[in-house]
């Protein structure tokens, strides 16, 4: 796999891109082998202006990925509810410290009374766990009765003394609360507040039936009819989890929970959801199903990377873009096995060597990803319908980004470096 993308096509892509930022375009090239089945877009945004726009692969069999393409980002679109919720804190009409009860007083029920939208955002309220909170994944379809979940949900920690990723509650926590607070449908605040001030072209939580069709969905290597070959399952241990591989048996010597994970990532009978289902593509999981154009996460990461400014339009204040922007806890997660360095909404950017002290985003399980660095004013996207799934991102996303990070500290001092 490394060879072929090594020495893969440089050629292999279409769209627009300045020339300072072509060696982007390559290694977007360079990812799509000719065995490779899907396709991929980027965007990137540098100093106010779009400078890339890429498409590589297919979105459909026989159908090139162009600019009308989404795909569906799993964990990426967290950031889009994130600066929604920051939006609205600029017209204050919420408080980062106010209970969240306060606005959902059902919410209070099981030791919850004190829980803030801060705690939730930085991933410091106790409530990851997925897994003994609903008994099907199935149920995730149903947005009013995973809100009534919640209400009876109970944290493993009190708030601010731990931090575990709410890999698949985050979603649920904000989106409710937001709700709560505005007394209006979570699609009509994403299009009221964002959407139609950025006018982006293409980012939903819960897509519209007559938009289904521009969604990019990842190929099936099996043809239709052909048994697909089922691995035989390990044995469950005494308390009904599954085995535990080396590697985390490893891990858990280090103090870290390999099955903190499972809880927060995988509901139980999740071997049996399809996220790419039309009911699901339509279902509201904001934590997993966000789906969007490759511009859209980029466009509004660029108004991140701006501070909260966008054609002559304020939409988050300053003071909130510090809060926001500002790492709430350096904690080790108990979820994900690398440092995250939460803010409030979003986590740190991975590169392959650059410093990026300011930059923040977020990433998907499948791969994709997106951020922003204020100090460059970039920002970046990268959307795919590969088969794959990572929680920490995969290589393409990490040479996309330091490449362009590259491109964008050669155009500032005049020097390309690799830190």
């Amino acid at each position: 796999m490394i060879k072929k993308i090594t020495q893969g096509k440089k050629d292999n892509y279409r769209g627009q891109c300045d020339e300072q930022f072509q060696p982007v375009a390559q290694v977007l090239s360079q990812i799509q082998p000719e065995t490779t089945l899907g396709g991929a877009a980027i965007s990137v945004y540098f100093q106010g202006q779009q400078v890339a726009e890429l498409y590589t692969g297919e979105a459909k069999p026989e159908e090139a990925w162009d600019q009308r393409h989404m795909a569906l980002s799993y964990s990426t679109g967290k950031a889009i509810l994130a600066t929604l919720t920051h939006i609205l804190a600029s017209q204050d009409l919420l408080d980062y410290d106010v209970p969240i009860a306060h606005y959902w007083p059902e919410f209070a029920q099981n030791d919850k009374s004190k829980i803030t939208l801060r705690h939730v955002l930085s991933h410091q309220s106790g409530l990851y766990d997925i897994r003994h909170t609903i008994s099907n994944a199935a149920q995730m379809l149903d947005w009013q009765g995973m809100l009534q979940a919640y209400e009876q949900a109970t944290p493993r920690f009190a708030p601010a003394t731990a931090t575990a990723y709410q890999a698949l509650s985050f979603g649920w926590l904000v989106g409710g609360t937001l709700e709560k607070i505005m007394q209006k449908p979570l699609a009509e605040l994403l299009q009221t507040y964002l959407v139609e001030p950025l006018a982006l072209d293409g980012a939903y939580f819960g897509v519209p039936e007559d938009q289904l069709e521009r969604v990019a969905k990842p190929f099936k290597k099996i043809k239709e009819g052909q048994p697909q070959i089922q691995k035989p399952r390990k044995p469950l241990t005494a308390e009904g989890r599954r085995p535990l591989s080396f590697t985390e048996r490893v891990i858990s010597l280090s103090g870290i929970n390999p099955y903190d994970a499972d809880d927060a990532l995988v509901p139980r009978s999740m071997g049996k959801f399809d996220f790419y289902s039309d009911e699901a593509l339509q279902a509201i999981i904001p934590s997993a199903n966000g789906v969007f154009t490759a511009n859209s996460l980029a466009k509004m990461y660029a108004m991140l990377a701006n501070k909260g400014q966008w054609n002559g339009q304020q939409l988050i204040r300053p003071e909130i873009f510090e809060e926001l922007s500002s790492i709430q806890t350096y904690a080790r997660d108990k979820v994900m096995p690398i440092p995250m360095h939460w803010r409030l909404g979003y986590h740190r950017v991975f590169t392959l060597g650059k410093r990026v002290p300011t930059a923040f985003g977020h990433i998907g399980y499948n791969g994709s990803g997106a951020w922003c660095d204020p100090t460059r004013n970039l920002s970046f996207s990268y959307i795919h319908n590969f088969k794959s799934g990572n929680i920490t991102g995969d290589y393409r996303l990490w040479w996309l980004t330091q490449t362009v990070l590259q491109c964008a500290d050669e155009a500032l001092k005049g020097h390309k470096s690799w830190f």
